[in-house]
């Protein structure tokens, strides 16, 4: 299972998505990749996401951002974004990618309700990530409004932390709820 992260630059939050999603699924059949919707091209991830991955033991020196193009969002099996606006410009981008797109923060509350409701089909967890996905138009009016991962381009490092906190939040609730 290929997924995609995408923020607007794609040198602050979707490459700490893509960086750090390895740390909490081990699992070679799940690969991380990052764009942004406006995404500047060729550049190194901001130096506070470098900085917090650092803390986390992971060098982000080889990262290059880039902007997401239809053919990205179509090969990927799940693309999480950070605010409602991304979503929507997936959609634009690549109408068939709607269907598998979601905020972190709301794939996240999926994966909970799905392992809750024993919705989680399959024995592996790209199965599990993927029985979500096919549940998720009919279980979203179940689940708490989705929150936001500000944005913290050009902000003070506290944001870039916030940011960085709930990103591995996030991860850490999709990966117990799928295990």
């Amino acid at each position: 299972m290929k997924v995609l992260f995408v923020c607007t630059g794609n040198i602050c939050r979707s490459p700490m998505g893509e960086l750090l999603l390895p740390r909490y699924f081990d699992d070679p059949s799940i690969t991380a990749d990052s764009a942004g919707t406006r995404g500047l091209i060729d550049h190194e991830i901001d130096p506070s996401s470098a900085k917090l991955l650092a803390a986390d033991g992971i060098d982000s020196s080889t990262f290059r951002s880039k902007r997401i193009t239809p053919q990205l969002a179509n090969e990927a099996d799940l693309i999480l974004c950070f605010e409602p606006h991304q979503r929507q410009d997936i959609a634009t981008i690549a109408p068939r990618a709607g269907r598998h797109t979601f905020l972190l923060t709301d794939f996240a509350n999926m994966c909970t309700y799905c392992a809750q409701q024993g919705y989680l089909e399959g024995s592996t967890r790209a199965e599990h990530l993927a029985s979500v996905i096919d549940n998720a138009s009919m279980i979203r009016p179940m689940l708490p409004a989705p929150l936001t991962i500000e944005d913290p381009h050009r902000k003070d490092f506290p944001v870039f932390q916030k940011a960085h906190d709930q990103i591995c939040q996030a991860l850490h609730i999709i990966a117990n709820a799928t295990k």
